[in-house]
């Protein structure tokens, strides 16, 4: 198998799209009306936890992801059993996110295109991307991060410009205290997107240095926790909590309002690449866990199973829901519980106990042996 290496910009890169992703195309703690950028300030803190967690994990044996650290756990058929859990989901949250893009093509940019059409166009660009490996991933975020920087500033340049910005849409802060927030934060805002971060404990075995690999990763988090919060208070400041909460693309809608002396309108393209690039990245990367996960079952390169695997992906996520307010629905209420809290949290944090608890045995028994 070739060894596939990432260089720090490209993790930076793929790890604020990842965050960005469907995070921004829905928007998140919503439900927190006015208070919803406090949602995602707290989010931000979490996942800066969540991430250092992940990092940890991956530390203690460096060089495996996550499928290789179950087996040093257990046994390889025990961790053939939790790979066939991990890369089935995966491929499904992969299908969803997919969905997510479809939806925001069809039913907002171009309306008489079949969702079918849009969806297949996409994966098998993922799946191209994937067949080439993981550094064409990597160098796909980086190469077109900075226009998304540009597109973000020109955004908030633009609706600053054309004085949509109200201030009063988000006063007063904590009016209905702070209760809703909370409520709104956790486990929602944990769970998506930072929980999500777990895809990242299979890209992880591609990284040297975990002592300045984890000072990056904490500082994307941080920055698209920030453009996160920003483009929550941005939406919130412009169409006001009800319109906010009834929009199915807030930031679109937000977007749509510029317009700069009946000459500068229609900048809603900036906001769609913004959210192409996202929902590319943080799909590819869901895939790639998935086609690792199928490479460390059959023991075959995840390159020969990348157009296949997208294929079957593209025709899911068509057959995943029936239609976007039933997605939405399953998406962050359904599958918080059933999926996202023990897949993200309740496994990691066990797999890191008995990790830690074997290497201490190994270490006594080694420490005991040099006496003898």
């Amino acid at each position: 198998m070739l060894t596939e290496k990432l260089s720090l910009t490209q993790i930076f890169t793929m790890i604020i799209n990842f965050l960005l992703g469907s995070s921004i195309v829905v928007g998140v703690g919503i439900d927190a009306k006015r208070d919803a950028w406090l949602v995602v300030l707290i989010g931000m803190f979490i996942g800066l936890i969540i991430m250092s967690f992940y990092l940890y994990l991956m530390s203690l044996l460096p060089g495996k992801n996550i499928y290789q650290i179950i087996e040093y756990c257990f046994s390889r058929k025990v961790a053939v059993l939790f790979a066939l859990v991990y890369l089935s989901y995966f491929i499904y949250i992969s299908s969803r996110v997919i969905r997510d893009f479809g939806e925001l093509i069809t039913s907002a940019i171009l309306p008489a295109t079949p969702i079918e059409f849009t969806i297949l166009m996409l994966m098998l660009v993922i799946g191209y991307i994937l067949y080439l490996g993981i550094e064409v991933l990597g160098r796909t975020a980086e190469i077109f991060s900075p226009y998304m920087f540009v597109f973000i500033l020109l955004l908030f340049i633009f609706l600053y410009a054309g004085e949509k910005i109200n201030l009063t849409n988000v006063q007063p802060i904590l009016s209905s205290g702070i209760k809703p927030i909370l409520k709104s934060a956790i486990p929602s805002i944990i769970a998506f997107p930072y929980g999500e971060l777990i895809a990242f404990t299979v890209i992880f075995a591609h990284i040297g240095d975990f002592k300045i690999t984890r000072r990056v990763c904490l500082i994307s988090v941080f920055v698209a926790s920030l453009i996160l919060l920003s483009s929550v208070f941005l939406i919130i400041a412009t169409l006001g909590e009800n319109t906010a909460a009834r929009a199915n693309f807030p930031l679109l809608i937000a977007a749509r309002l510029v317009s700069i002396g009946e000459f500068l309108e229609r900048i809603d393209v900036l906001v769609v690449f913004i959210m192409m690039l996202g929902i590319l990245i943080k799909s590819s990367v869901f895939l790639y866990g998935g086609l690792k996960g199928i490479e460390y079952i059959f023991k075959i390169p995840y390159r020969y199973f990348a157009m296949p695997v997208s294929c079957i992906v593209a025709m899911f996520s068509i057959f995943i829901t029936l239609d976007f307010s039933d997605h939405l629905v399953e998406g962050l209420n359904v599958d918080l519980f059933i999926l996202h809290v023990p897949l993200e949290f309740m496994i990691p944090i066990s797999i890191t106990s008995i990790v830690l608890v074997k290497k201490w045995k190994k270490q006594r028994n080694e420490e005991r042996g040099l006496k003898v």
